[in-house]
């Protein structure tokens, strides 16, 4: 996949697939040609997957936002993504003093955030068999306003403070963060459902039906997926497929409000008056900010902890609680 727009047939399938290319009657080709709308898309990938040509809408629209965000300077005053940057461009709570040992558990921003006493647990299981924890941001938000070398330069800090504590493993919460670094750092990467079951942790989760809601990261290969699925015992089902993005990808929300409600309301609609299942904290914390009381984060279930999703301000007080 790439960002070679192009190689373009004008078929309409990535228009018919995606809410932002529909609304602005775009192809991958005009898009590329409508810098201005670089930070409307998603970046959820909906497009690559039914591209003949293989072209990756992301890619497009990742090329277009870094032609304009020049140092930053910009980008920090836009009211849109002003807290974002001062938090994440370096990461401001960044805690690495109980990251020792050979395996070290990157949680990232958001699980400790919204997942705060699962946060506790899945620390202390961890460190019950002599693996640390290291607080800190993946990048990915930063990298994906367009600001690629803030991004790099900060990954290569985060590698050098690992090795330095002779870290050889990060095992992995978050699928935006493992996919994010796949390539980008040296260190060898395992998921958190991986390295539970390898050390004998975790309670299976039972219910009749899992109607999985599969996050944009994870939603072509599933190899995130697959390290989950041991845990659950009942019948998993692709019960949001049309579901395009949870609504947060890509920080297009602050453009396209209105689209991002949309993605929420369809998911809803999927679900009735079912579950939601999933495995990124975002998911389920945009889920449930846009009402969707049902979202469910599976790692909870697997450690038997039952938390509310903190909303309003407490997710940001979490982060900085992180850092002390």
């Amino acid at each position: 996949m790439g960002a070679d727009a192009e190689k373009c047939v004008h078929c309409g399938r990535c228009t018919a697939s995606c809410f932002f290319l529909e609304k602005y009657g775009l192809d991958l080709a005009a898009l590329a040609q409508r810098p201005e709308l670089a930070y409307s898309c998603f970046l959820c990938g909906k497009c690559a997957a039914v591209c003949p040509m293989g072209i990756d809408g992301a890619a497009v629209a990742l090329d277009l936002r870094r032609g304009q965000a020049g140092d930053g300077k910009a980008l920090r005053h836009d009211a849109a993504y002003r807290l974002l940057l001062w938090e994440k461009a370096p990461y401001k709570f960044a805690n690495y003093r109980r990251a020792s040992g050979r395996s070290v558990l990157f949680p990232g921003c958001n699980f400790p955030s919204f997942f705060p006493k699962t946060m506790e647990k899945l620390a202390a299981v961890m460190a019950s068999h002599g693996v640390g924890v290291a607080y800190d941001c993946c990048e990915k938000p930063v990298y994906e306003l367009g600001l690629a070398e803030d991004a790099a330069a900060h990954i290569r800090r985060m590698e050098a403070k690992l090795r330095a504590r002779g870290v050889e493993e990060l095992v992995m919460v978050c699928p935006n963060c493992r996919r994010f670094l796949n390539g980008r750092i040296g260190i060898p990467m395992v998921t958190v459902y991986e390295k539970l079951r390898r050390l004998g942790e975790g309670e299976a989760v039972k219910r009749d039906v899992f109607p999985l809601y599969y996050p944009c990261p994870d939603r072509a290969e599933r190899r995130f997926f697959a390290d989950i699925l041991p845990f659950l015992e009942g019948e998993v089902t692709d019960a949001f497929a049309g579901v395009q993005c949870c609504g947060l990808g890509g920080c297009a929300s602050a453009r396209e409000p209105e689209l991002s409600r949309r993605m929420t309301a369809l998911a809803a609609e999927a679900a009735g008056e079912g579950a939601l299942y999933t495995y990124c904290a975002s998911c389920v914390s945009h889920f449930r900010r846009r009402g969707l009381e049902r979202a469910y984060h599976l790692l909870p279930l697997i450690l038997g902890v039952d938390e509310a999703v903190p909303l309003g301000m407490r997710p940001l007080l979490e982060r900085m609680r992180r850092a002390l």
